[in-house]
């Protein structure tokens, strides 16, 4: 599965200006590979634009690009909460979910997402990988619940080998 990468959107800023200049200036510090530089500056500009949804969103990128899953993952809840007609936070909150293990959640977010934008590839193709690790899932116990079912067993191993694959793992 795979988050968008951290843009700039559209979404309007309560003071532009400031917001606006906050968030290149985070966004040069990442492309300078600062990210410790461009998590401090998100926080300072969230004290004065805490309802920005943009700067939200790159925080919480950042936060989960440094491993603070917990963190990443209460910002996009908050953000699906309170702008949930973007489907960037429902994707990338999904995305975190999936890394858990919290399938139905992850399936969830991505529904989401894709209410609130159609036509969005991403958060569909993240919802397919959902869907086969569901599927997993099933096959599995199912397996376990009937040893001799072969029938689960080889849709158990094409699903194994497909999520292989695609995650290229060896």
């Amino acid at each position: 599965m795979r988050p968008p990468a951290a843009t700039t959107g559209s979404t309007g800023f309560s003071d532009p200006r400031s917001a606006v200049t906050a968030l290149e200036q985070a966004e040069r510090l990442i492309r300078e590979g600062n990210r410790a530089g461009a998590l401090a500056a998100l926080d300072a500009a969230l004290r004065d634009h805490p309802r920005n949804p943009q700067l939200r969103f790159l925080y919480g990128v950042l936060l989960a690009e440094g491993g603070r899953a917990d963190d990443a993952i209460a910002v996009f809840e908050q953000l699906t909460q309170d702008f949930p007609e973007l489907p960037e936070p429902h994707n990338n909150l999904a995305v975190m979910l999936a890394a858990r293990g919290e399938l139905d959640r992850a399936r969830l977010a991505l529904e989401n997402a894709v209410r609130a934008l159609p036509g969005y590839a991403l958060a569909q193709e993240n919802l397919g990988d959902v869907y086969l690790r569901m599927a997993e899932r099933a096959w599995a116990r199912a397996g376990q619940l009937d040893p001799a079912g072969a029938a689960s067993r080889e849709k158990l191993a094409l699903a194994r080998e497909l999520i292989r694959r695609i995650t290229r793992q060896p």
